[in-house]
């Protein structure tokens, strides 16, 4: 019986090993961070490493679990307390989300869109929450009539990149801007 525990402690340790050294690779290095050098560091084979994450968006998928659920809990709490800065909160929560670590943003982009990705259900809910976020919006009459949750993602996508890209600041002033662009324009769409 100590034999069967043993490796299940052994394979929990290099579980955890894998996600640490993956977290920083990628945090260093973005998404795209050598798995075989990711392995190299925690100790493992890089079999070992594919024994746990068949593929990168599975490994990826693992360490976003945890900050994937915290933002799932943001969003449902917005939904909740439908407030007039919600969708505000909501852009910058989920653009710094898909900015921990470069490249995210744009294969959390990817995953919608792919029914295949292991990140597609999650991508499918933050886009959820987005959707109901814009209508709550749109009916307070906060929001142009036209505008849509793929408006948001995209959005997000585009300040993920620039938070990488150029600066936190950078990608602060688009959502400014832009969120800013998607108010009605006349006080008449405001309450079609």
């Amino acid at each position: 019986m100590t034999t069967s525990r043993r490796p299940r402690a052994d394979a929990r340790r290099n579980y955890e090993r894998l996600l640490a050294e993956a977290d920083a690779a990628f945090r260093g290095g973005g998404v795209t961070a050598s798995l075989e050098g990711i392995a190299r560091r925690a100790g493992v084979a890089i079999g070992t490493l594919y024994g746990h994450f068949p593929n990168r968006r599975t490994l990826v998928g693992a360490l976003l679990r945890d900050r994937n659920e915290q933002l799932f809990q943001l969003g449902d709490r917005l939904i909740a307390q439908q407030s007039p800065d919600a969708l505000d909160t909501w852009v910058r929560a989920v653009t710094e989300h898909a900015a921990t670590y470069g490249g995210l943003a744009v294969m959390l982009a990817d995953g919608l869109d792919d029914e295949a990705s292991e990140l597609h259900a999650s991508c499918l809910r933050m886009a959820d929450v987005g959707e109901q976020l814009v209508a709550h919006a749109r009916k307070a009459g906060a929001l142009r009539l036209d505008a849509t949750g793929a408006d948001v993602t995209t959005l997000t996508t585009a300040a993920a990149s620039l938070h990488e890209h150029l600066s936190p600041d950078a990608a602060d002033r688009l959502i400014t801007l832009t969120l800013a662009g998607l108010a009605p324009r006349h006080s008449s769409e405001r309450h079609m």
